[in-house]
């Protein structure tokens, strides 16, 4: 980690609890949490302007779903497992999950192909119920490329 944008100790913390977390959105407040927990307080404003600047610099990936809740922030170095893919969101139980699919990968294709439009994955958010709170999804198998060829 290198830059303008960790050159306080605080930026540098942050930046390291989301580089921790690589696996997993944050938001602001649960970096806060997590700093906290590891004998550091940080005001979340001050939170809020080390995001930015990291997003900015592309240290950070910012995830929004819905104006109603808090952006989320992922680490997007070279350990970070959300590079370039849509997500699911359960409306039970609010968990955020990353899908890499060769199929969704191919909509989004066709959508730039045939109707001029480029997604942002950042921002792209598809809401329903996961299968640990929809009923009948105990049998599902993880799809593979063959299947949409």
């Amino acid at each position: 980690m290198s830059g303008a944008e960790h050159t306080t100790k605080q930026g540098r913390l942050i930046a390291a609890c989301l580089e921790k977390h690589a696996s997993v959105h944050l938001t602001a407040e649960e970096i806060s949490q997590c700093l906290k927990s590891e004998g550091t307080v940080v005001s979340t404003a001050t939170i809020y302007r080390h995001l930015e600047k990291l997003t900015a610099n592309g240290v950070v990936r910012k995830y929004l779903s819905s104006p109603d809740e808090p952006a989320c922030y992922q680490y997007n170095g070279a350990k970070a497992a959300c590079v370039r893919h849509f997500h699911l969101k359960c409306t039970g139980c609010g968990q955020l999950f990353h899908v890499s699919c060769p199929y969704l990968e191919k909509l989004e294709e066709h959508i730039q192909e045939h109707h001029g439009f480029v997604i942002d994955n950042t921002r792209t958010v598809l809401y329903g119920l996961c299968r640990k709170c929809a009923p009948d999804t105990e049998n599902f198998s993880e799809c593979t490329e063959q299947e949409h060829v």
